[in-house]
């Protein structure tokens, strides 16, 4: 007789409870009851679109404050008399305390309180960013210190909430969930730009920037510990492993089992070199363009502040139009056409950073000639690379088991962070510096050395490209790996954990499937 499997229902997510596997011994009779299918865990479905609301809701202010420094850019270079590659080296803090802490945060997110971690995060990246508005000019360093902090922070919250989603929804539901959660990044960015941008023009003071923010994140984080549920891992996909109590992994052991994984290696890969692009073009995209109006004869130079902010506020509203445009055909392409071709989503990622790569090079080799070309290539660049936000994180929790999925965000980000945009702002602006100090101190001369610098960006995301094409070759196969673990089939994995196992009770011991 095979065992029933009860799958999501109109009230919402369900799964195995972790706890309930146990069943009863012999009865007064000496007959062993029938099995009892486990009691799923489960959520209506109201409850789990209003967590997913919530989390969306934090995603935004997470990547607000990934940004904000980059719309008053010029504005925090003249405060602090800091240079083109000392400004790339803000985010490259950022960035970098972000990814050294994330490992951290996987592990504690894959064995403790989710929400006590995000909690935690909340606190920790708002209370950095309002103390560092009162920092005075003559500790330069102890701003770029809390931004490292800030960076801590945020890793909580990048690292943990899509597991989180990912355990409230599942199939084509899930999809549509990282679709909409992913449209916030994008939003959020330019949104950094737009808030920075316009509390400036109101106040003359861009410090008061980084003192809304934290109003904000109150809220949310009263909406965290309110709204949001923190679900058995692996519940909407019913893992057997948790059903049946399996031991937890070691943390080696998770590692070693990714790195295993092809599809996971090579999507990560892809992600180091959007991530790469997105931010040296997030973080230096505003001046570049500012440069170009002043060398085309639209705008005086800027030498003290404050700093004309349109070109900040324009890029902001690019980058919020083409993110929801271009998440939501990513996320809805990605849905209709792996119903015919299961490699879909690998496939998408590969052609729309191919083709980001041409026209944001295009818009770098045409911005001193044609100004406006050069922005409509940059909005296509933009909106390509926003087609793939969704479909990356789609593609990590489809290949990666439950158990390991916090560990797995947790490497994907230091990774993409460690050679990505930890790096690129400060490489962006260093080769500029480089490149102006050998030619004559003029604004022409100046804006070409930004332009130039920027144009390795156009081959990294044609190497992304590249590294999609390779998940697409190994991806059906992790999927049934994945799949196998979901319908209780051993993997060798597991087998290996067996036999070193101990053999239990037989009286706790569920009886045998028939």
């Amino acid at each position: 007789m095979s065992e029933e499997r009860q799958e999501p229902g109109p009230e919402g997510p369900q799964g195995w409870s972790p706890g309930s596997a146990r069943h009863p011994g012999a009865t007064g009779s000496g007959q062993c009851p029938p099995p009892t299918t486990p009691a799923p865990w489960s959520l209506p479905r109201w409850r789990a679109y209003v967590a997913a609301a919530v989390l969306c809701y934090i995603n935004l202010l997470n990547y607000m404050n990934w940004f904000i420094i980059a719309g008053v850019l010029l504005d925090v270079q003249k405060f602090f008399q800091i240079s083109d590659s000392n400004a790339g080296l803000l985010q490259t803090v950022f960035t970098g305390c972000l990814l050294v802490s994330a490992p951290v945060f996987g592990y504690l997110g894959d064995r403790h309180s989710r929400k006590a971690t995000l909690s935690f995060g909340i606190l920790l990246w708002s209370g950095a960013g309002f103390s560092s508005s009162f920092i005075s000019p003559r500790y330069s360093w102890l701003f770029f210190l809390s931004r490292g902090v800030v960076g801590i922070g945020t890793a909580s919250y990048s690292t943990i909430a899509p597991t989180i989603l990912g355990d409230l929804f599942v199939r084509d539901q899930r999809t549509r969930a990282l679709e909409i959660f992913y449209l916030f990044i994008p939003v959020g960015s330019g949104l950094g730009y737009v808030l920075g941008s316009a509390v400036k023009a109101l106040t003359g003071n861009w410090r008061w920037a980084l003192r809304i923010m934290p109003c904000l994140e109150a809220v949310a984080l009263i909406l965290l510990l309110t709204l949001v549920p923190d679900p058995p891992r692996g519940a909407s996909e019913k893992q057997r492993e948790v059903a049946m109590g399996v031991l937890r992994s070691s943390w080696c052991e998770d590692v070693r089992y990714l790195g295993r994984n092809w599809s996971f290696v090579w999507s990560t890969l892809g992600v180091t070199a959007m991530a790469f692009v997105t931010g040296a073009v997030g973080f230096w995209a505003p001046k570049f363009l500012f440069e170009a109006r002043v060398v085309h004869g639209l705008l005086p130079p800027c030498f003290r502040q404050p700093c004309d902010s349109k070109d900040s506020l324009i890029f902001g509203a690019l980058t919020i139009g083409t993110g929801i445009i271009g998440v939501f055909l990513g996320g809805e392409a990605s849905r209709r056409y792996k119903r015919v071709n299961p490699r879909a989503e690998p496939l998408i990622c590969a052609s729309s950073l191919l083709a980001a790569a041409v026209c944001l090079y295009l818009a770098l080799i045409l911005a001193p000639t044609t100004l406006l070309a050069s922005y409509v290539f940059l909005t296509l660049g933009e909106l390509l690379l926003s087609c793939n936000w969704a479909v990356v994180a789609d593609i990590l929790l489809s290949v990666v088991v439950p158990r390991c999925r916090g560990t797995a965000e947790a490497l994907q980000i230091t990774a993409c962070h460690i050679l990505g945009d930890s790096i690129s702002p400060y490489l962006i602006g260093h080769i500029s510096g480089v490149l102006r100090a050998r030619r004559p101190n003029s604004y022409l001369q100046r804006f070409l050395s930004l332009q130039q610098s920027f144009l390795c960006c156009a081959f990294v995301i044609a190497l992304g490209g590249g590294c999609f094409l390779q998940v697409a070759q190994h991806l059906e196969g992790d999927q049934a790996q994945v799949q196998q673990a979901g319908e209780g089939t051993p993997t060798p994995h597991t087998h290996a954990r067996l036999r070193a196992e101990p053999p239990r009770n037989k009286e706790h011991q569920p009886p045998p499937e028939r």
